[in-house]
């Protein structure tokens, strides 16, 4: 029984199924996480929800912001949903595409093994949280996200404001803040506020800003954190946390860890794509 975590897909399903050949997964006795992001720009998402979606109970998704957008520009009118760009369209427009849709929305922000000794999330954790505190939130905001409250939700979640998590937060302010830390955050000041147009490799931030996890007085957590987001930031570990986005829709990689080895293991599959044209890597 092997466990392995994969970083960002983003609609790169030729490098998926090269990957999950060369780590010899069997649907059988093997589980794979995916870091979220599985959607947008590789060209191939409606590919990517197929097959992991056919994968059942052994794959694990945390939802990245990218797939957090798909779900919201569901929420629209079908002119609307018309206009967007064509790979978000294949999707939309499937025959499929409710049975797709409602298994993505029911995904979850936040996955703890405790066993294994992992969480696993799209961009991370705010810096004050422990990990049971991070597992409370992410359950309070996707029981909205997965119940009758899932469409406002949905039309209101997205914004820089509240950049700063706080107790104090209620409503669809506190559900914005908590999603913003788990799938959109990578840059924070001391106190933990998200600088979110701060997005280069460790080094070339403006003084006062930290990555999430190096920030000064961050707790120390009892588990290992798993996450993708920052193509920039590439293949990370240390200081517990193990990020896996390598860039593989900027012709990159896509990178899997394996969880349950006595040392980290990794496998990568290169791409050779050619960045889409038009956005900056991320």
């Amino acid at each position: 029984m092997a466990t392995w975590a994969i970083g960002d897909v983003q609609g790169c399903h030729d490098e998926l199924l090269r990957l999950i050949d060369k780590l010899a997964f069997d649907p059988a006795r093997d589980t794979l996480w995916f870091c979220g992001d599985l959607v947008n720009r590789g060209g191939q998402s409606l590919a990517v929800l197929r097959t992991i979606k056919s994968l059942g109970e052994r794959a694990i998704v945390a939802l990245g912001n990218h797939d957090l957008s798909l779900l919201a520009i569901a929420q629209r009118k079908r002119e609307d949903q018309a206009r967007v760009n064509p790979e978000l369209r294949e999707v939309l427009f499937a025959p499929d595409h409710e049975e797709l849709l409602t298994w993505l929305r029911t995904r979850k922000l936040v996955h703890v093994d405790r066993e294994l000794g992992f969480l696993l999330v799209h961009a991370g954790l705010f810096p004050r949280w422990s990990t049971q505190q991070a597992e409370a939130i992410a359950r309070e905001i996707e029981d909205k996200l997965h119940g009758e409250a899932h469409r406002r939700l949905l039309k209101q979640m997205f914004g820089n404001k509240p950049d700063l998590w706080t107790s104090r937060l209620h409503g669809i302010d506190r559900w914005r803040a908590g999603i913003n830390v788990f799938t959109r955050m990578r840059y924070v000041d001391v106190r933990g506020r998200i600088a979110f147009g701060a997005k280069g490799k460790p080094g070339t931030q403006k003084p006062g800003l930290y990555p999430w996890f190096a920030v000064p007085g961050v707790v120390e957590r009892d588990l290992r954190i798993v996450c993708g987001h920052w193509s920039m930031l590439g293949r990370f570990a240390g200081l517990g946390v193990y990020a896996l986005d390598t860039g593989c829709v900027w012709g990159g990689a896509l990178t899997a860890l394996r969880l349950d080895g006595e040392e980290a293991q990794y496998v990568t599959i290169q791409s050779d794509r050619k960045p889409p044209p038009g956005k900056e890597q991320d």
